[in-house]
């Protein structure tokens, strides 16, 4: 019969896992499924909502710009993209071109529909106003910038219910 030292207990050999190799492991799994989710998200959509984010930051910036200034900015839509029309260059205080700002989509798929033009200011409170861009290699992909004339241009869903004119 073997004996032990006091306080000595004799060794058990462990049988499965710990509590904390469980939760690692968990832990792993959780951030590789989250990396494989964002890596399949829609690229269609994806471009379409930058496209949408940039352009709402564009026409603030030009509504600024435009109050800052004090003359009419105008925002249409091309076939090839967009201009802003009534910008001061940075050279000068009149009215210039716009090769300062961009005026082309990120995505050659990305059209405005609609009527195609907005009045940027240079009041203070402008009228509400939306354009719809959608996604020409998917059609159903639709999404809409738009104010309420007081607050900054929003990225909307195409059928959310439209900004109210006065």
């Amino acid at each position: 019969m073997r004996t032990s030292a006091a306080g000595n207990k004799p060794r058990r050999h462990a049988h499965g896992f710990t509590l904390i190799e469980l939760l690692v492991v968990m832990v792993i799994i959780a951030i590789g499924t989250a990396g494989v989710g964002l890596a399949m998200r829609d690229s269609s959509s994806t471009t379409l909502e930058r496209d949408a984010q940039r352009l709402a930051a564009l026409l603030e910036g030009a509504r600024i710009q435009s109050r800052a200034a004090g003359v009419p900015v105008i925002w249409r839509a091309t076939p090839e993209g967009f201009v802003f029309d009534g910008l001061p260059s940075a050279s000068n205080s009149g009215p210039a071109s716009t090769t300062a700002q961009p005026q082309r989509w990120l995505h050659d798929g990305t059209t405005a529909s609609g009527s195609g033009t907005l009045q940027l200011g240079p009041e203070p409170m402008i009228d509400p106003q939306s354009v719809t861009l959608i996604n020409t290699s998917a059609p159903g992909q639709a999404l809409r910038v738009a104010t309420d004339g007081l607050h900054p241009f929003t990225v909307q869903s195409a059928d959310a219910a439209p900004v109210a004119s006065p």
